[in-house]
């Protein structure tokens, strides 16, 4: 296997610019997400991506079309960075028909065969082993293509983390597990619920190679993520990488967020992956400041876009309800 050329010397204005754009869109439709939740458009929960964007970024740049990828609930910047387009993923979160998933998932169902990307889970661990069962799919049809899986150090701590990783080395299958290590999974630090806090660590109880990069710095994510790939895709063997991160944002709306000092919060906003990356694409000369401006509004008023969309989206009629369930209840 030759050695991998570091993305930085791969790196020109166009792609430098593209990356940049997608991290900005991730943090401008989560900030706007927000204020629509606080204005009672969005219901039920909502978990949002603040911080860890370069991480979905980073990690899907690596991926092909053909790949699969499925989430957890904290899934709408992976579902941008897969290029779900934002106004079905507002309308979704409008609970409108229009919506990448019918509006029946929400937040955090967002659903799209059309990228391959078959969505958030809401249970904690629960797409683990249906990625490994998708990685044996592509394998026994002799496909190319590879199974991406992201999930929180939250979802290491369950079973079914260890019974998928058993799995896919018994089975040799193509998956990628990406965990986005934020430390606290919904509000516990994660030394009160690992032994070992070193995720990575976990990996070699089942013979699986692993990685471990800075989930902050998009460049660090980049490089791992595509000696990963590469790795999934010429060996078909499944490979464990930890990104470390953290949410800026609490667990969810509903938090309280009593769990951390918000002093450590702080902390943690000057490591932000996006102006790091500014200030990298800046000094290359691959993006002027005016450029900057220009690109901000335009999110701005795609975002905007986005919310006129779903305000302008259809209600499911009553009567269809009952649609696309087993069963229904005996009148």
């Amino acid at each position: 296997m030759t050695q991998a050329i570091p993305i930085q010397e791969q790196m020109d204005a166009k792609k430098a610019q593209l990356l940049f754009y997608q991290m900005l869109l991730i943090r401008q439709f989560e900030e706007k997400s927000a204020e629509m939740y606080t204005k009672t458009k969005i219901r039920g929960f909502l978990h949002l991506y603040t911080g860890e964007e370069a991480v979905a970024v980073g990690i899907m740049q690596a991926l092909n079309k053909e790949d699969n990828v499925l989430c957890t609930y904290r899934e709408h910047g992976h579902a941008i960075a897969r290029g779900i387009d934002p106004d079905a993923i507002m309308a979704e979160m409008y609970g409108k028909m229009e919506g990448c998933s019918g509006g029946r998932g929400g937040s955090m169902h967002l659903f799209d065969v059309s990228k391959n990307f078959y969505g958030g889970n809401a249970i904690v661990c629960g797409h683990l082993p249906i990625a490994v069962g998708m990685a044996l799919a592509s394998k026994k049809q002799k496909k190319n293509n590879i199974t991406c899986c992201f999930f929180g150090e939250g979802a290491v701590a369950e079973g079914g983390f260890h019974e998928a990783m058993n799995l896919a080395a018994l089975w040799k299958v193509p998956v990628l597990f990406v965990c986005e290590n934020n430390l606290y999974a919904m509000g516990t630090a994660i030394r009160y619920s690992h032994s070992e806090t070193d995720i990575e660590k976990k990996a070699a109880a089942y013979a699986i190679e692993a990685a471990t990069v800075d989930g902050m710095n998009l460049m660090s994510v980049m490089d791992g993520a595509n000696s990963a790939v590469e790795k999934v895709r010429s060996c078909g063997k499944p490979f464990l990488l930890v990104c470390n991160t953290y949410r800026f944002r609490a667990h969810s709306m509903f938090d309280a967020e009593l769990y951390r000092d918000k002093k450590e919060v702080e902390e943690w906003k000057k490591r932000d992956p996006i102006p790091q990356f500014k200030h990298l694409i800046l000094q290359k000369k691959w993006i002027t400041e005016k450029e900057i401006e220009t690109m901000e509004h335009k999110i701005a008023n795609k975002i905007q876009l986005a919310v006129d969309f779903a305000e302008a989206g259809t209600w499911e009629p009553l009567e269809e309800l009952t649609k696309y369930l087993y069963s229904t209840p005996e009148v």
